[in-house]
Parts: C-alpha cells; structure tokens; sequence
C-alpha cells in the first residue's frame, strides 16, 4: 500500500490560484480577442503579440494548476517554463515599447504581475517537488 503525505498549505494556495489565474486569463483575454464590445474598448492599445501569449498561456495556467494539485514533477517544470515564456514576451514587449509601438500603461502593470506570480509557483512547485523527490540508495 502506498500513501502519500497529506497536501501542505502550499498546495491548497498555488493549485487553486493557478488554476483561478488561468480562468481570469481566459475571460478576460477571450473578451477582448473575440468579443467587439466593451471589454475591446477599455483594452485601448494592446499588444496583439501579447494578447495572444496571455490568452493562450491561460491554458498552461490550468493545466500547471491541475498538475501541482496532483502532485506531478512535469507541473514543476511547466510552472518554470510559464516564467520563463512570460519573461521573455514581457521583454519583447520591451522592445516593442522602445521601438515606438503603441502601448498600455496596465499591461506593464499586468506583465510584471504575471511574471512574479508564476516565478513565485515556480519557486514553491520547485521547492515542494524537491523535497519530495525519491532519495537514492546506495547498496
């Protein structure tokens, strides 16, 4: 019989705002990518570029969510890859704000929330599967 340890408060915060991230992701970015009304119009200059990654990453999202609430090493790894792809297209964004592009104050604002949120997933998934990484015998 194999028993699992009982889930850490750190499983009860992250799986649940991962997946509620990813669903707010999903609203939000699907009202404004598909919906002409006034979800588009208070979106003012957005960035198609990221739009797209935001909404799509909400997928990721959920299923990182789904994962650390299983208690899956691959939801770890997504959680880093998540920070990672959101770093970067936060940096795109960057470049596209220093070419002169038309921009939103409140994506800035909404980047910089989204890359610390999952950099602080990443962390705890990591740390949390870690410590419950098999330990090898030596014989």
């Amino acid at each position: 019989m194999t028993t699992h340890p009982q889930r850490s408060i750190w499983h009860w915060l992250i799986s649940p705002l991962a997946i509620g991230f990813g669903l707010l992701t999903l609203r939000e970015g699907g009202a404004v990518l598909f919906v002409d009304g006034a979800a588009r119009q208070a979106a003012g200059h957005y960035v198609p570029f990221v739009l797209w990654f935001n909404f799509l990453a909400g997928l990721a999202y959920i299923v990182a969510g789904v994962g650390l609430w299983m208690r899956r090493r691959w939801a770890a790894w997504l959680a880093i890859v998540i920070t990672v792809a959101t770093a970067l297209v936060f940096l795109a964004f960057g470049v596209h704000v220093a070419l002169g592009g038309a921009w939103e104050r409140r994506t800035v604002v909404a980047m910089t929330l989204r890359t610390l949120v999952w950099a602080g997933i990443a962390a705890i998934a990591w740390r949390r599967s870690a410590a419950n990484a098999p330990v090898a015998r030596e014989h």
